[in-house]
């Protein structure tokens, strides 16, 4: 999973018939700080996220499992919405030293 900020809506009135009714969002890769890292693109989003949010996007066939029994043609899927981000852990939730 990675960190994105919703920065937009996309409407699409013709779609696959598998993506009518999940709403689509632009995205855009943020660091853990909230500062822009890559290019936008365009996620289903399976939680309710909205313009301005944090977010958890997946990529890849992970991105269809959001939406199981159903199966989506998706490559990128917002999965969470994002409270806050702590940095003061390492990977292996140690604590780190200040």
């Amino acid at each position: 999973m990675d960190l994105a900020r919703v920065v937009g809506t996309v409407v699409s009135v013709v779609k696959d018939p598998q993506l009518v009714g999940i709403k689509l969002l632009l995205i855009r890769p943020v660091d853990p700080q909230g500062q822009f890292t890559g290019s936008a693109m365009i996620a289903l989003d399976a939680i309710g996220a909205g313009p301005g949010e944090t977010v958890f996007y997946v990529t890849g066939k992970e991105a269809s499992f959001a939406f199981l029994p159903e199966h989506v043609p998706a490559d990128v899927s917002v999965v969470a919405i994002v409270d806050h981000v702590d940095e003061s852990t390492d990977a292996r939730g140690k604590r780190r030293q200040t």
